[in-house]
């Protein structure tokens, strides 16, 4: 339940919850049953990535490019390129 409440609630991507759950300062879950988390989960990677966008661009007035950039950066969201490229065509 974990991962499905991360994915819906935090807008975060498949890598980001991956992390959280095996994290030793978040779930603490093995690698073996993050994995089958994520890859079972039901979620929309693209959707996530946009709304992860909308917020940037509303609360800090991000420019498209540094959305793209924390987006995609390791120790930022660590969407794939695909679903940020995605997010930053689908922004208002």
């Amino acid at each position: 339940k974990s991962a499905e409440t991360y994915s819906e609630m935090m807008f975060m991507s498949k890598k980001g919850i991956y992390d959280q759950l095996t994290s030793e300062y978040g779930d603490k879950f093995s690698d073996e049953a993050a994995q089958y988390a994520v890859d079972n989960i039901k979620a929309d990677w693209n959707e996530n990535a946009l709304k992860s966008a909308e917020n940037y661009q509303e609360t800090m007035s991000m420019s498209p490019e540094a959305i793209r950039d924390q987006l995609t950066a390791e120790d930022g969201e660590q969407f794939t390129e695909e679903e940020a490229a995605y997010a930053i065509e689908h922004l208002n």
